[in-house]
């Protein structure tokens, strides 16, 4: 494939969760790769950090200081792209308690995050694509959790299933106007979202290292080189699809 596949060059982008992890890594990722990045999360001083270590590096960014579960705010600042080449919807908390002790307000802010804040991402990219016509890619956050059932994940797991149904849905609703829709599904990757784990984040890592078929738990960056694969032509014929990095091993059961 050759290198002007990934060339983003002239093209807008939206990233939820960019203050951080996963979402920093893909937001300074596309934008090197010639993307406007728009920059999206709670995290208002993240934000400013993404986006200096972006304009750093000789590129484009904007930061949208909000909560993903506003569906409004959200919109909003999704149509202040004005036209929109690819959604990346990253934005995730992780939540971990036993089946029996799950109590409703633990579930209703996963789903609230995890799931309903994608769901507003991917609705807001949508419509504006269609708007304007544009052929473009939408990449949503799932999770190798969601191959394995595993104790403490019903709330995280459930959540990102549901993503996993929502990519898949609108990839076919939304195909033949030439927009795909792909989702991630990383394993164990070293995040500020899983290092505050402590010791026990030593443990789980070394256990992931030996799991994984590479020998290695994953980095930020191992996952936004497959959200820009998705973002790019390089997967001008990829829809509905599940990428996998690091076998999709996710937890140690």
């Amino acid at each position: 494939m050759a290198v002007s596949a990934y060339d983003l060059s002239g093209r807008t982008a939206f990233v939820t969760g960019a203050a951080s992890g996963i979402g920093r890594a893909s937001a300074v990722l596309l934008a090197e790769a010639g993307a406007t990045v728009h920059c999206a999360d709670r995290d208002a001083q993240g934000l400013h950090e993404t986006a200096t270590l972006i304009k750093d590096r000789g590129g484009a960014a904007r930061t949208h200081p909000l909560d993903v579960t506003d569906r409004v705010q959200l919109q909003q600042a999704v149509e202040s792209c004005g036209t929109l080449h690819v959604l990346a919807a990253v934005a995730g908390i992780m939540h971990s308690s036993p089946v029996l002790e799950t109590r409703d307000e633990d579930l209703d802010r996963v789903l609230s995050v995890n799931f309903k804040g994608v769901l507003y991402a991917c609705q807001a990219a949508a419509r504006l694509m269609l708007a304007r016509r544009v052929r473009g890619s939408i990449v949503t956050m799932a999770s190798g959790a969601v191959d394995t059932g595993g104790p403490g994940l019903l709330c995280y797991g459930a959540a990102k299933a549901a993503v996993v149904q929502l990519t898949k849905t609108l990839a076919a609703e939304v195909g033949r106007h030439g927009i795909r829709v792909n989702a991630v599904a990383p394993g164990w990757i070293r995040t500020p979202m899983t290092d505050r784990h402590g010791e026990a984040q030593a443990r789980t890592e070394a256990l992931m290292a030996r799991m994984s078929p590479l020998g290695r738990v994953g980095e930020p960056e191992d996952v936004a080189h497959a959200v820009l694969h998705l973002a790019s032509d390089a997967s001008a014929f990829t829809t509905g699809q599940i990428l996998r990095p690091n076998g999709g091993v996710a937890m140690p059961w």
